[in-house]
């Protein structure tokens, strides 16, 4: 076990709250007189936009299983949704 303590530093957490900001669309909106939105806010804003987009990835896998459900399988436009689904 190294020497060194496992607290975040106050620095650590205001470097880690700005990378968070800069990842949100609303932040990134926000003009910079504005200044830095608080950590709770931000947290907030945080756990909205997550669901945000597990609401849109949900609503994207529901339309892509109703149109494969009405696809040919064998149709061009089915392998091609096929091979953009291949890891």
């Amino acid at each position: 076990m190294s020497g060194r303590s496992s607290a975040i530093t106050d620095e650590e957490i205001n470097e880690l709250v700005s990378k968070l900001q800069s990842l949100l669309p609303e932040s990134r909106r926000r003009p910079r007189s504005s200044g830095r939105a608080s950590s709770s806010k931000l947290l907030k804003e945080t756990c909205s936009y997550i669901r945000s987009l597990h609401r849109e990835l949900e609503d994207l896998s529901d339309r892509l299983s109703d149109l494969m459900a009405t696809m040919d399988s064998n149709s061009p436009q089915a392998e091609i949704i096929r091979s953009l689904l291949r890891p």
